[in-house]
């Protein structure tokens, strides 16, 4: 009886699993927007995370008490039409109960006892059926873990691979795995055994016909073929039952195995507390005598997150030459370490090969791509990406779609951003707040200040409380805006909130105070850093040179990159930039140099970046023919030049005028296959426009209109200027017509060139009709704007008009500088022969303030001056005296002033031509503030 017992369970499919190590890594499921405490949309997990792999112990033995067996577990799993273990029981039909849970919830059985024996299965005294029933007992038992369509395979052949075993069990039905027991010190081999598993609806049946075949020859090895009893999966439940019992005396084969499974501890320890020791966790590895998938897995991801692809790499090969297959969460881990890196052409191929080997991809390894590609702002690749895991996902997490959301953010693409979130919703995916915080930023990018606001009360609506981020992502909204002094309000509100800065909020706020030249408030914000006890970072330190450098303190910026490697902290190209762009901006080629050669020392390799600065510096002080010489080292040294660099030198021949050197380096951007975006056209055109060919310049804009590239307003105060300098006042009107009806706004400098081509026109009215309008829309005119106006009544030979407009500026609160006390005074000097008294009182009373304000002319100008005044005062007098006071120091001089008498004719020439091309009228084409981005 005990033989046939034996045959009949060895026949039946269980119903049980047997399940592989867990995976070394897991995703954070933000799944619930009373989650507040993620903070990242991906977020790699270490192995602490799961459960420890139990040691299969060789102790277990036959249950010795005389507790009867529960048969009807599994009666109702079986498969044959009559159940041949109640027959040999005596067991009456259909009266079993029903099942129980007890025996599969391992955790129930130590809370609430499993019920009672059925009494028609409790055995009687004396019946001699002990033994039978304890085998029936252990049967079933064993039957409980068995998985369905997994075989034993024995006597394998030591040398032979999963590929030769899949080829011969393939003919029996699909095959989900293939496991081969490796051997401890012989990786390379296995160790005589394994499982076939089967997949699919024919797993079970297929593993019946594969049972038949037990004893069939295979590569000069009698196989043994049987059905798997769930010995491995019984003996790990009963090790984490001891362990949830508190059993902790692990029984382990060998000493060998004992010493393992110590240094796997240990390995995974070092993980969880010293991540960032990256050579206590090498050697914690190294020191692991076999690892196992598991432990490469999470080696791979400790690479990965740290973005050390090669290492990465290294150790998926390694593990692949010890014959361990990867798995879907190994190779994701490897694709992590790829996107971390910015890699993402090799992160592809491993999904190609993940592909090849029949591995599927999983959500996390689609939720990588997805985030690596929006990184790279590659929108079209993670929407690709995104729309497969749609498609072979049936549902979605937050982080995929936190992934593909910040992708269209960083794209500045907030419509296509809302529809995902509302997509998520609508999905029954509650928005964690880095969503909000994603969303913020997005809205900061496009200076939607009200939809920013919008998201950061309706974070506070779903119960989050604003962190660090939050606050942090409202600074630098109104930082990006230019309300530095709400930035600062935020700062105040989020201190009575009990929440402190960090290095980022601190240097939004530098930042923002530096951009605004505030250089006292950046300092000041300084000491607060230093106050809260909070060591500045690299980021902060390069912030405070530029702040130096900015008030022209550049010697002080020098000493704080030797204060930086003090501390310990290296310094960047970023250090070393605005260093060299001050020294080059101020003339001084050879401590920008010097400083260039520094920052070589300093182990920091010269980018492009670093070349433009240079550049720039130069360009500024037209020093075109040293900015060429960069230019070629910068080729030398194998750095290719990027579109900053050619639009650099074409906004530098531009200010010169030189239309031939700009097209030839606009050739050069096409030529190299360079983009060519606004600030290009727009140096393009300043050239067009400086040297009077609109012709040209109209050209560019067709261009410009072809290539789909909007004009902004920068754009039109080039064209609007280029009119003006022709006194074309109808073309530079219908500019400004355009401008209103694309909805560019004119700004100050766009009603100044207009201005400036009224005047050049003689249209007095209307210029002044554009100042009225102006004031009227808002636009407060500065000091050039007045200087313009000031301008045009002199060339309308109305000198009352233009002292009318200087004492109107005064009462704006304009302080006048040189360019204006210049126009002024040779308009009243032209007119002061024919004029009436209040022109000679108007001469004195400037020329007091001149002297008041301490400033003097130019020789050249002085000259001019007193060819004035011997018209007014042949022989002298108080108006000579009054003026003479703002003449250079040596006008007495005899040498001076005979060269100045021998270029009487060259000087005065040249002073009015000076006069009638406005040196003192600067557009915004020259305007520092302007200048496109390194």
């Amino acid at each position: 009886e005990l033989m046939i017992m034996d045959s009949i369970i060895f026949s039946l499919s269980s119903t049980a699993h047997y399940s592989p190590s867990p995976p070394p890594f897991t995703t954070s499921i933000l799944a619930g927007k009373h989650h507040p405490s993620s903070t990242s949309i991906l977020s790699l997990k270490s192995s602490s995370d799961y459960p420890e792999k139990p040691t299969t112990s060789t102790s277990l033995r036959r249950p010795t008490t005389n507790k009867p067996p529960d048969t009807t577990t599994h009666s109702q799993n079986l498969e044959f039409s009559k159940n041949p273990l109640k027959l040999l029981l005596n067991s009456p039909p259909n009266t079993s109960p029903p099942p129980s849970l007890t025996n599969k919830l391992w955790l129930s059985n130590k809370l609430s006892p499993p019920p009672p024996p059925h009494p028609l299965l409790a055995p009687s005294e004396g019946d001699g059926s002990d033994l039978d029933i304890l085998d029936v007992e252990e049967m079933q038992k064993s039957s409980e873990f068995r998985e369905k369509g997994k075989v034993f395979i024995g006597n394998l052949p030591i040398w032979v691979k999963k590929k030769e075993l899949t080829e011969f069990f393939r003919q029996f039905g699909p095959i989900k795995n293939v496991i081969l027991i490796k051997g401890h010190h012989e990786t390379e081999m296995n160790k005589g055994f394994g499982f076939v598993i089967y997949g699919g609806s024919t797993a079970e049946k297929a593993a019946m016909k594969a049972v038949e075949f037990d004893g069939v020859e295979f590569h000069g090895r009698v196989l043994t073929v049987k059905l798997d009893d769930g010995r491995r999966m019984k003996a790990k439940t009963e090790e984490r039952r001891r362990w949830v019992e508190g059993e902790d005396d692990v029984e382990y084969r060998s000493k060998w195995h004992e010493e393992r499974e110590g240094s796997r501890n240990d390995f995974r320890k070092v993980l969880d507390t010293e991540p960032e020791n990256w050579q206590a966790v090498v050697q914690a590895f190294e020191r692991i005598k076999k690892p196992s998938r598991k432990e490469f897995g999470l080696m791979v991801n400790y690479y990965g997150r740290r973005g050390d692809m090669h290492r990465a790499r290294e150790t998926f090969e390694k593990m692949r030459a010890r014959g361990i297959e990867p798995t879907v969460h190994v190779y994701t881990n490897l694709i992590h370490a790829y996107a971390v890196a910015r890699d993402m052409e090799e992160a592809l191929s491993c999904v190609r090969r993940m592909k090849d080997e029949g591995i599927e991809m999983s959500l996390v390894t689609h939720s990588i791509l997805v985030d690596g590609f929006a990184k790279l702002g590659n929108i079209e690749a993670a929407e690709r990406w995104f729309k497969e895991a749609k498609e072979r996902h049936p549902t979605l997490n937050a982080i995929i779609y936190g992934s593909i959301i910040y992708a269209n953010c960083q794209t500045c693409n907030m419509d296509r951003a809302e529809e995902l979130v509302r997509e998520m919703e609508e999905e029954g995916i509650d928005a964690p707040i880095d969503i909000y915080h994603i969303m913020m930023d997005g809205y900061t990018s496009i200076g939607n200040e009200d939809k920013c606001l919008i998201v950061f009360d309706r974070l506070k609506e779903c119960g989050f409380t604003p962190s660090v981020v939050s606050y942090g992502c409202l600074m630098n909204l109104y930082i990006k805006v230019g309300k530095v002094s709400k930035a600062f309000e935020v700062s105040e509100m989020m201190k009575l909130a009990g929440i402190k800065h960090n290095m980022k909020t601190y240097s939004m706020l530098i930042n923002g105070f530096i951009n605004l030249k505030d250089w006292a408030n950046a300092f000041a914000i300084f000491e607060d850093v230093i106050r809260d006890g909070l060591k500045p970072d690299v980021v902060l330190y390069n912030n405070i040179i530029r702040a130096f450098c900015g008030m022209g303190n550049i010697d002080r910026a020098v000493r704080i990159v030797e204060e930086m490697k003090k501390e310990r902290h290296r310094p960047t190209s970023r250090t070393f930039m605005p260093i060299i762009h001050a020294f080059a901006k101020a003339g001084e080629i050879r401590k920008a140099l010097d400083v260039f050669d520094m920052m070589r020392r300093s182990g920091c390799i010269p980018t492009v970046q670093t070349f433009n600065a240079l550049i720039l510096g130069l360009v500024e002080k037209r020093q075109m023919e040293k900015a060429v010489e960069v230019l070629d080292e910068m080729l030398l040294a194998g750095i290719r030049p990027n579109e900053r660099t050619y639009t650099t030198i074409m906004d530098g021949y531009a200010s010169l005028g030189d239309t031939g050197k700009a097209f030839e380096y606009f050739s050069r951007i096409k030529d190299e296959g360079l983009e060519l975006d606004i600030y290009t056209y727009e140096a393009l055109l300043k050239a067009c426009c400086k040297s009077g060919r609109m012709q040209s310049a109209l050209a560019v804009t067709k261009e410009m209109s072809a290539k789909n590239i909007p004009r902004n307003t920068y754009v039109y105060n080039i064209l609007i200027d280029g009119w003006a300098r022709r006194g074309d006042v109808w073309e530079a009107a219908d500019l400004m017509q355009q401008m209103r009806q694309e909805g560019v706004q004119p700004d100050i400098h766009t009603y100044t060139s207009f201005v400036n081509a009224c005047c050049k026109a003689g249209d007095m009215q209307k210029a002044t009709n554009t100042i009225l309008e102006m004031k009227r829309v808002g636009v407060k005119p500065n000091v050039k704007t007045y200087t313009t106006l000031i301008h045009g009544w002199a060339r309308a030979s109305l000198p009352e008009r233009a002292l009318k407009c200087f004492e109107e500026m005064k009462r704006s609160g304009l302080k006048p500088d040189k360019a204006v006390y210049h126009c002024l005074m040779t308009s009243l000097l032209s007119r002061a022969t024919v004029a009436e008294y209040y022109i000679i009182e108007g001469i004195h009373r400037v020329c007091e303030e001149m002297v008041e304000s301490g400033l003097t002319v130019d020789m050249g100008t002085a000259v001019h001056w007193s060819r004035c005044l011997r018209k007014i005062e042949r022989t002298g007098g108080d108006l000579t005296e009054a003026l003479q006071k703002t003449f250079p120091p040596d006008w007495n001089s005899h040498r001076n002033l005979n060269a100045a008498s021998n270029n009487t004719g060259n000087t005065e020439g040249s002073d009015n031509d000076d006069y009638d091309d406005d040196p003192f009228h600067e557009t915004d084409s020259d305007d520092d503030t302007n200048a496109p981005a390194l």
